[in-house]
């Protein structure tokens, strides 16, 4: 056993020394496992319905307005009892808020409402990719995943910036952004032509 171990020894001694074995990192290193815990999913509490959103209402106790609504183009949803409830620019809780108040207000005594967002409105992309249209949205996209999502590039495309519009209630905003920029549902992404 001794002397196999000395001649593999001196094989690799010479295959070091004739250059066969040059490298600049081992082949494999070996780490100790590190579990993290799952990284939860950023809810985003701050975001502000409009027409397009699909919701989840559940109101506990009524199964009869417990429901999927999708927000009209007005920014509404029209719900049984309480009828048309103006959903544009209020957030899930506040939402949730108001459709209580309605309830309370002669129809429920004491009102339980969860309002979660069901599909995101979609947002458009155009210009020098190989499906422009629209897409669902999915959270935290980035342009360069809209843009994935779109068919990739075509031949002709600017790579490395695009148009993006977002508009809100304080109207339409307009800017030239790389790609590795966040978009939020409804946004319209242009991807220019290059002339090179």
């Amino acid at each position: 056993m001794r002397g196999l171990r000395a001649v593999f020894v001196c094989l690799l001694t010479a295959l070091a020394l004739s250059g066969c074995m040059r490298r600049s990192a081992p082949v494999a290193v070996v780490q100790p496992a590190v579990y993290a815990a799952p990284i939860p999913v950023a809810y985003d509490a701050a975001y502000r319905l409009d027409a397009g959103d699909r919701l989840r209402i559940v109101v506990y106790g009524q199964e009869g307005l417990t429901n999927t609504y999708a927000i009209d183009a007005g920014g509404s949803i029209t719900m049984p009892l309480i009828g048309a409830v103006h959903a544009r620019g209020l957030t899930p809780a506040g939402l949730a808020s108001e459709i209580t108040g309605k309830l309370r207000n002669g129809y429920i005594r004491e009102p339980s409402v969860a309002v979660e967002i069901e599909a995101y409105r979609p947002f458009f992309i155009l210009g020098e990719v190989a499906a422009p249209g629209q897409y669902p949205y999915v959270p935290n996209m980035s342009v360069e995943s809209a843009v994935a999502i779109a068919g990739g590039f075509s031949p002709r495309a600017t790579r490395d910036r695009v148009t993006l519009t977002n508009t809100d209630a304080g109207g339409s905003i307009r800017a030239v952004v790389p790609l590795g920029t966040p978009i939020n549902p409804g946004d319209t992404v242009l991807v220019g032509e290059r002339w090179f």
